[in-house]
């Protein structure tokens, strides 16, 4: 079977109800980018409670329809802009996909990653390393954010390596895969607990804990709120997330924080530091605590 990606750029208010119509129109699938990725105007869809997008488009977005390559795209195009109530063609590119074997493709895409000093992300269709001191972490690429290639998650794990193994609690906000929480559990962090607003990175968290033979439990933020109420605080609070949230989430996040205790954050980039640094100042003093590619992570304590 031969596939042609077709590429249409449209604005905000039109992607979502034209990747519907697409889909009725006869593409097979369609996804939607930002038109703007790779440039200064990039950024990125927030999705933490209160910062819902009304729409799951950029202000310029890209969507791209797959379709059979003897489809009549033009027909799929214009018919998905009728449905839609826009009374002008829409221009539109073509681009051909070639035929391969996708799970091999995608397989040779992810090879063992090593972080820190002894950390290992490993996928399940390789071997693992044969270093006997190895930190060991089985995770196949899924629908949920984690794992371990990208410089904010790397961050968060070299903290956690570096100064997790005598905490005693764990809080992973924002835990997508669960892979900050499984390196927690596996340096010997006796609770560990992770919490995320999307169903199905719960889902892969706890797949992930029980291939890994890991201990962690992951909620919904409502649930846990009401498992673990606010007076409930923990040695080490770590949230991955994007610059916006956190600082909005600066109060929760930090009076979830023992006294004593450390607050890390990551999914921050460098010119964002000092905005984020100062929302959580009136409750926990942060610093740079190390920063790769652009990204950085901040960490402080609270005094005893």
């Amino acid at each position: 079977m031969a596939w042609v990606e077709i590429v249409i750029e449209v604005a905000r208010k039109e992607a979502e109800a034209l990747s519907d119509a697409l889909m009725e129109s006869g593409a097979l699938s369609v996804s939607v980018e930002d038109a703007d990725e790779g440039t200064d105007a990039e950024r990125p869809l927030f999705g933490e409670p209160g910062m819902e997008p009304e729409e799951a488009a950029w202000d310029r977005s890209r969507v791209v329809a797959l379709a059979d390559k003897d489809a009549d795209h033009a027909t799929i195009v214009t018919d998905a802009t009728k449905a839609i109530g826009l009374d002008y063609a829409l221009p539109f590119a073509t681009r051909d996909v070639e035929e391969q074997d996708w799970v091999r493709l995608t397989q040779s895409q992810f090879e063992p990653i090593h972080i820190g000093r002894r950390i290992w992300v490993v996928p399940s269709w390789h071997d693992a390393p044969a270093d006997p001191d190895a930190l060991l972490l089985e995770l196949d690429p899924g629908l949920a954010f984690g794992t371990g290639s990208h410089p904010t998650t790397r961050l968060c794990m070299e903290w956690l390596e570096s100064n997790a193994a005598s905490a005693q609690t764990l809080l992973d906000y924002g835990c997508g895969s669960g892979i900050l929480a499984l390196v927690a559990a596996k340096l010997g962090v006796p609770q560990v607990i992770g919490v995320d607003i999307d169903p199905q990175a719960l889902e892969a968290a706890n797949y992930n804990t029980a291939r890994n033979q890991c201990t962690a439990t992951y909620y919904l933020p409502e649930p846990f709120a009401q498992a673990h109420p606010e007076g409930e605080r923990f040695d080490v609070v770590v949230a991955n997330i994007l610059a916006g949230p956190l600082q909005l989430m600066a109060p929760m996040l930090a009076g979830r924080v023992r006294a004593g205790g450390a607050l890390v954050l990551s999914g921050v980039l460098s010119r964002q530091a000092q905005e984020v640094i100062a929302a959580y100042a009136p409750y926990i003093a942060l610093t740079v605590w190390a920063e790769h590619e652009g990204w950085v992570a901040l960490a402080g304590r609270l005094p005893e």
